[in-house]
């Protein structure tokens, strides 16, 4: 067996446990949320948030979810659920009683969903077979993606995620791989990646527009270091040797840097990255860059 599997476990009857719940045949892989993230706050959060979420939407037809796990993965809340919200008329039972109804009527329900959320296979998070195994997880994942297309207003907690095991059954044993999920979005990644596709947009289809962007970079600049009796009128030469860019961030910081510390007047290449290196640091340090940034 794995080590990385039963070091997930502090005691070996909670590996017997979990292996009893999670029976995982040969040539089989599940993906499952570790025990040490089922205490997570933020976990908590979401789901009690989305049972409320389901118990409101659905309150006129008498329908009250308390597991998501439990009341879910036979089809009867999610079939309610895209009609309420999504006025879907689906051709499926009301009341799935047998396995092969509840395969069948989750099979027409995803289908529907992933049609309505335009999803490819691929992107998917969730299966039916996950679903009607009552899979934590993937009940999250498919929850979050229709509560955001249908129900865009609701206040979903972001950054939820958790540690997650993946197990595979293999003619050696268990084979296991850890990661980290997110179930909501990771907001902190989501504003790194909106900045950098702003300027990415601006510079490869409206290089038009690129001159009025740096001109109004060039009047802030120039309204901070004129103080200091200085002109800035190229951004790319004038901003290389790092000099620019330091008595900037003096200026916007409100301190002075020590004339010993840097090259006023660099000489060599080795000088600008000087500037450049103590720069970044400035910025890093007063938590003004949380990227890495190449100083060549």
């Amino acid at each position: 067996m794995d080590s990385a599997f039963s070091n997930v476990f502090t005691q070996p009857a909670a590996l017997n446990q979990f292996l009893a719940e999670n029976v995982i045949a040969q040539g089989e892989k599940k993906k499952l949320i570790k025990p040490s993230s089922s205490n997570n706050p933020k976990l908590e959060e979401l789901k009690l948030l989305l049972i409320d979420w389901i118990n409101t939407t659905l309150k006129e037809e008498h329908i009250v979810v308390k597991s998501l796990e439990e009341d879910l993965y036979d089809g009867l809340v999610l079939h309610h659920l895209l009609e309420n919200l999504g006025s879907l008329k689906l051709d499926v039972d009301k009341i799935a009683l047998t396995e092969k109804k509840q395969r069948q009527k989750l099979t027409v329900i995803l289908e529907a969903v992933s049609k309505c959320l335009q999803l490819e296979e691929k992107q998917l998070k969730w299966s039916v077979e996950s679903i009607l195994a009552k899979d934590l997880l993937s009940t999250l994942h498919l929850l979050v993606a229709i509560a955001k297309h249908f129900e865009p207003s609701l206040a979903l907690p972001p950054n939820v995620k958790v540690e997650t095991i993946t197990i595979e059954n293999t003619s050696r044993g268990l084979k296991t791989a850890n990661a980290v999920e997110y179930i909501t979005e990771n907001k902190e990644k989501l504003e790194a990646q909106s900045k950098g596709d702003a300027f990415d947009e601006l510079f490869s289809r409206a290089p038009d527009k690129l001159d009025a962007v740096k001109e109004v970079f060039l009047q802030f600049v120039n309204q901070h270091v004129g103080k200091l009796g200085l002109n800035v009128k190229d951004i790319e030469s004038q901003f290389a040797d790092g000099v620019i860019l330091l008595l900037l961030t003096g200026q916007l910081e409100g301190y002075f840097l020590n004339l010993r510390d840097f090259f006023l007047t660099p000489a060599s290449t080795t000088e600008m990255l000087h500037n450049v290196n103590l720069a970044l640091d400035l910025l890093t340090d007063g938590g003004l860059l949380n990227f890495s940034v190449n100083s060549e």
